[in-house]
């Protein structure tokens, strides 16, 4: 089936979060956070709840970690209260970036994010300046390996909702409607296929490239000084890199 890949970003991003693996748990601590207090501790009965567990797990999470937080969550009810935020901007040459935080202190987070922008040679827009410019969708990225028959695996995943599924070199990535995401991550798990990631993201519909060498370098800048910030979760955009 064709479409529009992102594998190659995404075992990048993968490599990344391993080196900062302190960083990215208390990111993921923050979710978990939000969806017990939006839904509740049960993740049988909280279906957010249980994609964040999913997220979590993806990102090489100890599972005793993951249930800390969310007792923790569940006790101190009273003190979660993380905003979600979505800003919106361009980087160098126009790139398009779309930054998602969870934040208690909305004036400390955007500063923070006009400032990354700034120093990465771009500029902050306004909500839906660049939103247009991506399909919200459900992604599971599966490592290959000699256990997995793929015709099965194309099956069950179409067959739960799936609405396009890509064959790489060294890896399968499934696409989803974010509201058939639950159902299709679910089969993959059941069947045991090792999961890289499993998350609601943004894909970018077209990709742009970056020629210059000071803009990659102010690119990547920018990128990284948004990753380093705890009130940032997930950075989307459509530079071809």
């Amino acid at each position: 089936m064709a479409g529009h890949s992102k594998f190659a970003n995404i075992r990048h991003k993968k490599e990344k979060q391993d080196a900062i693996r302190g960083k990215v748990f208390t990111k993921l601590g923050r979710e978990l956070a939000v969806a017990v207090k939006q839904g509740g501790a049960d993740a049988n009965t909280n279906a957010k709840l249980k994609d964040i567990i999913a997220k979590a797990k993806a990102s090489n999470m100890p599972n005793d970690t993951i249930e800390r937080s969310i007792k923790k969550a569940a006790g101190e009810l009273d003190n979660v209260n993380y905003e979600a935020i979505t800003y919106e901007g361009y980087g160098p040459a126009g790139i398009a970036i779309i930054v998602k935080t969870l934040t208690d202190n909305r004036t400390r987070t955007v500063a923070n994010v006009r400032s990354a922008f700034t120093k990465g040679g771009g500029n902050m827009g306004q909500s839906g300046s660049v939103a247009f410019q991506f399909d919200n969708i459900g992604q599971i990225i599966i490592e290959k390996h000699s256990e997995i028959d793929e015709e099965e695996l194309i099956m069950l995943s179409l067959e739960a909702g799936a609405t396009d599924f890509l064959s790489h070199d060294d890896g399968y990535e499934i696409i989803t409607e974010p509201s058939n995401f639950s159902a299709v991550r679910e089969v993959i798990e059941q069947i045991n296929s090792p999961i890289l990631q499993a998350e609601l993201t943004m894909l970018p519909k077209l990709l742009s490239q970056l020629t210059s060498d000071d803009d990659i370098k102010k690119m990547n800048k920018l990128l990284d000084i948004l990753e380093q910030d705890d009130d940032v979760q997930d950075v989307y955009h459509n530079w071809e890199n």
